[in-house]
């Protein structure tokens, strides 16, 4: 394994070096994708001024000379998706979320992406616990995976809601081990050197929570996903008490969202949405469906207030949906009496019109429950003309085109489609910029560093933070695999760290390398062909009739172009044959001559694999 160390030191107003890719095979076997770069200045760093000797702010004077926190990121700084972090002081590791990211374009056959925690496995001796914010498979899809690797039972503490859903994930992967524990908003936790309080704050999910960590090194403050909604569906508001005392306490480094930090203005109240949803669903003149993210609880509860207004059944599709609501309905956060629910294989002689069916698919997954029912594949649920169709989401980057092309399959039916930009059917679960600023001009943290987002979001949220007052200086931007070290001297970078992507294929974790999906994406946009011979290598002579077969390839099935293709394999081989070229000679020289003659036939480059049996 390669390390980066980095000592954060530069100039002021130096550029950020370029990043650069590598390949990396963790101790455990899995292949990654790892990402290191330079630092992102902005301009300065705190190490650069602890070097200068400029004095630093600090949040509490009384910190313990010689501690050190570290803070590194091992994901959700280059994506919406795969949060995972971990809070190091003297000795003793915190794990704070474990999520995963969906597969886009760019990874043809991939199941899941996971953050490459290699360096929690290589420390899990020093592991502690493992804090969940809330329960989005962003935060928490990694867990069962982790869990497995691991070699104890690591607590993991959330809120009721939180354990509930990674309960149903690990009853899937048959973990039965686990170490859950529950918490509440308020209470405080120390495992070791670290004492973690946490706060209530608002989201699109209930239990959602942010942490408060004191260490004897200095104190952090990480917000987890959040918004600032003042009528939250139910009732629970972020809370502004707990974060004024932060301040009084002081926070010398501060985490926060950045999701919707490019968003000027103020996230909409989840009630809005509920607001919408009924006319519609009340109007509608065939069954409705509404897709959703599994998770979003607030969202499902007002889709069933709204069918039950309008005196319709609810119908729950869709393996997580299922899953989902059951466990939010077994724990009292979802709320609808048993005779307004539907089983989906119990509808035959209910009229449409009474009908609502809550699915997953709002993300356009090609096997979700929505994808089924536009492609009429669905074994329970149909759609027809008249019927109404609404996506309750937002594309998450990389999705919007498999949603429009659910969307499309939804209006060749004849159905009534409602996504955003019709109707309010869907707000975010994320604060922006104002929601943000008055975060930070609340906790009025010494250092901050933007987290859960891409890269132009992170930068974003930087600049918000500048025109709070927080100093150009005490702004860190990172990378997934930094980290950040606070002490009684300030802040500054400490080592590089293992980081990447592990794949989930399958039953296959970790084995699926970037060469793979690189070959994927070839034989799907290229094609490929087959060249076969036999040869007696102790003779030198071609033994029968060469053969080629073309899969994917245009004109690939034209009698002619594989007669050419044979004559030129069979012709290249005797030429070979002929002197003393080794089977590894051979096969290079008859790919090249096959590629050569479909470039100039096709204009395709596909991938040639040649096989030659000595006999």
């Amino acid at each position: 394994m390669e390390k980066n160390s980095n000592s954060g030191t530069g100039s002021k107003g130096a550029a950020p070096r370029q990043r650069r890719s590598r390949s990396s095979r963790s101790s455990g076997g899995r292949e990654t994708r790892v990402i290191k770069g330079a630092r992102n200045k902005i301009p300065v760093r705190g190490a650069d001024l602890l070097k200068s000797g400029t004095p630093q702010r600090m949040g509490r004077p009384d910190k313990k000379p010689g501690s050190v926190a570290k803070i590194i990121p091992l994901g959700g700084l280059d994506a919406i998706g795969k949060n995972m972090t971990v809070f190091e002081c003297d000795g003793d590791i915190i794990l704070d979320d474990a999520g995963l990211m969906f597969p886009d374009d760019d990874h043809p056959g991939i199941d899941l992406i996971l953050p490459d925690y290699t360096y929690v496995l290589q420390n899990a001796h020093r592991l502690k616990g493992i804090f969940i914010t809330h329960g989005h498979e962003d935060h928490t899809g990694s867990l069962p995976y982790l869990y497995k690797d691991l070699d104890r039972p690591v607590p993991i503490y959330g809120t009721k809601l939180t354990l509930g859903l990674i309960e149903g994930k690990f009853a899937e992967h048959r973990i039965k081990n686990a170490k859950l524990v529950e918490v509440k908003p308020g209470d405080k936790v120390k495992l070791g050197c670290i004492e973690a309080e946490f706060f209530a704050v608002n989201h699109s999910i209930p239990g959602a929570v942010g942490i408060f960590y004191q260490t004897p090194a200095g104190n952090i403050l990480h917000t987890g996903d959040f918004k600032l909604d003042q009528t939250p569906v139910d009732g629970v508001n972020t809370d502004f008490a707990a974060l004024s005392r932060f301040n009084r306490i002081g926070v010398d480094l501060l985490l926060s969202d950045s999701t919707n930090s490019m968003n000027r203005t103020f996230t909409p109240s989840e009630a809005e949405v509920g607001k919408v949803l009924g006319p519609i669903i009340a109007q509608a003149k065939g069954r409705v469906i509404v897709a959703s993210f599994a998770s979003h609880i607030h969202r499902l509860q007002q889709i069933c207030d709204a069918a039950v207004a309008s005196g319709r059944k609810v119908v729950v599709t869709g393996r997580s949906m299922i899953q989902n609501t059951e466990i939010a309905r077994r724990l009292g956060y979802l709320r609808i009496d048993d005779e307004n629910l539907v089983d989906a294989y119990d509808l035959k002689g209910i009229p449409p019109e009474k009908i609502v069916v809550m699915c997953t698919g709002s993300q356009g997954e090609p096997l979700s429950a929505l994808s089924r029912i536009a492609g009429g594949s669905h074994k329970t649920v149909g759609i027809e003309e008249g019927d109404t169709v609404i996506i309750s989401a937002t594309p998450v980057p990389g999705n919007e085109k498999s949603v429009t092309r659910i969307v499309n399959m939804l209006a060749k039916v004849g159905a009534d489609v409602y996504d955003k930009r019709r109707a309010m059917v869907h707000v975010s679960g994320h604060a922006s910029a104002e929601e943000l600023k008055l975060l930070l001009s609340i906790v009025r943290p010494v250092h901050f560093m933007p987290v859960h987002g891409e890269a132009v979001h992170l930068r974003a949220h930087a600049k918000l933070a500048e025109e709070t007052g927080v100093r150009r200086e005490d702004i860190y931007i990172l990378e997934n695999g930094e980290s950040l070290e606070l002490s009684d001297k300030g802040v500054r970078f400490g080592e590089t760290v293992q980081s990447g992507v592990v794949f989930v294929d399958g039953n296959s974790v970790g084995d699926t390398s970037q060469t793979v999906l690189d070959d994927r994406a070839s034989l799907g946009a290229e094609g490929f062909a087959v060249v076969a011979a036999a040869v007696s290598m102790g003779q030198r002579k071609l033994q029968g009739r060469v053969q080629v077969e073309m899969r994917g390839i245009t004109g690939g099935d034209d009698p002619y172009l594989l007669e050419d293709a044979e004559g030129a394999a069979t012709a290249t081989l005797r030429r070979q044959l002929s002197g003393s070229t080794s089977p590894k000679d051979m096969r290079r020289a008859v790919r090249d001559t096959l590629l050569s003659l479909l470039w100039e036939r096709t204009k395709q480059r596909p991938m040639v694999v040649v096989s030659i049996l000595d006999v």
